[in-house]
């Protein structure tokens, strides 16, 4: 049996009718930038968010970029960070001309200690940049007081998590700025790149959208320096299309995820992510990831005598056709463009150690429980 990570087959199938036809209504519109498709989507997103504004633009990693350039983040501001998520998450931080700072996090949620967030204030410190990893929202009213009480801004990374709340409220709609990606593996996922920002605040929102389009307040009045940063017509109809989906979508995750903790619970060597904290919470389990202890006895290939527990089980699960992916395999701080910074290993013990042991096992809507029956007796195969 061949199970891969993740696929759109079933889903494209269910919904191809629907998207071709919003696909052709553009194509024949004429309108590929901008419009009524765009128009519609940014409204009902953010209806679906709880916030009056939403700006779409061209990616997650542009959102970010945006929402801090807009924040008047810049030259000489720290912001603080996970190291433990996709690049970007930094590499916005550094584009605006500020610098990031890593803290560790929690070790069986991966989301970023607020502890470590305390000790990492300077004078410099300008903002928070709280990760949804892998769809687990953050505690936001915990973040959110400790932000307010030291005036900092808070920018939420939601690109893994549309369709996740922390306390009845949807993730997005509690900082100054929510940022969200489409990608295609993104529980709302479009055909291409595609992004968007949510914010409260009507100011706010008019400078970025400003800055997605050149700085230009009005056709050809440039005010400052911006980016050709927009969310195209063909991306909104199809994300028109799927997001009154999405709920139901998140729900199929969270009877996946579920099953896995039922099924996984009791192997030795193997720790399962929290599925619940402190509070109210709609985890979108964009990802299941698991950790591999490095203490853990298998079989090591001769011909590879370094490989981890993590990197052997994700090998046979390979030759059994189940495919697993590693996020993330290095921590942020640890890339060689950070070098500058001067982080060590033994800097972020968690996040460095999870980085050895973490693996993300198949999960989308569309996965059959016979399926994951495989992946879990293959598991269990492997490890009892």
């Amino acid at each position: 049996m061949k199970v891969p990570p993740f696929s759109l087959e079933k889903q494209l199938s269910s919904i191809g009718p629907e998207l071709d036809a919003a696909l052709l209504r553009v194509l024949r519109s004429g309108q590929y930038i901008g419009g009524a498709e765009v128009n519609g989507f940014e409204k009902s997103f953010a209806e679906s968010i709880g916030v009056p504004h939403v700006v779409g633009c061209n990616s997650g990693t542009d959102a970010l970029v945006i929402a801090l350039r807009a924040l008047g983040i810049g030259q000489g501001d720290e912001v603080i960070t996970s190291s433990f998520s996709f690049f970007a998450t930094a590499e916005a931080i550094s584009s605006v001309g500020a610098k990031p700072v890593f803290v560790d996090v929690v070790q069986n949620n991966y989301l970023i200690d607020f502890a470590e967030i305390e000790k990492a204030i300077t004078r410099s410190t300008k903002a928070i940049l709280p990760v949804h990893l892998f769809g687990c929202p953050v505690n936001m009213e915990q973040l959110m007081s400790l932000a307010r009480a030291r005036g900092l801004h808070v920018i939420e990374d939601c690109a893994q998590a549309s369709g996740s709340e922390w306390n009845g409220r949807p993730v997005g709609s509690w900082g100054d700025v929510g940022c969200f990606s489409f990608f295609p593996t993104k529980n709302l996922g479009a055909a291409g790149d595609g992004g968007a920002i949510s914010t409260k605040d009507p100011d706010l929102s008019q400078r970025m959208r400003e800055l997605a389009v050149h700085g230009m307040p009005r056709r050809y009045v440039h005010t400052e320096l911006g980016y050709n940063s927009r969310l195209d017509a063909l991306q909104a109809a199809i994300l028109n299309v799927k997001l009154p989906k999405l709920s139901s979508w998140v729900e199929k995750r969270n009877s996946i995820a579920m099953r896995y903790l039922e099924l996984l619970q009791g192997l030795t060597g193997l720790e399962l992510p929290c599925s619940s904290v402190e509070g109210n919470l709609v985890h979108g389990w964009n990802q299941f990831v698991v950790q591999v202890s490095n203490s853990l006895r298998l079989n090591q290939d001769p011909d590879e005598p370094h490989q981890t527990p993590r990197d052997i089980l994700k090998k046979r699960l390979e030759e059994k056709g189940i495919d697993t992916i590693i996020y993330y395999p290095i921590p942020i701080h640890l890339q060689p463009a950070y070098k500058n910074l001067g982080y060590s290993l033994g800097s972020l013990p968690i996040t460095e150690n999870l980085c050895s042991e973490v693996l993300s096992l198949p999960i989308f809507p569309e996965l059959s429980i016979h399926q994951q029956n495989y992946v879990v007796e293959s598991i269990r195969d492997l490890l009892c």
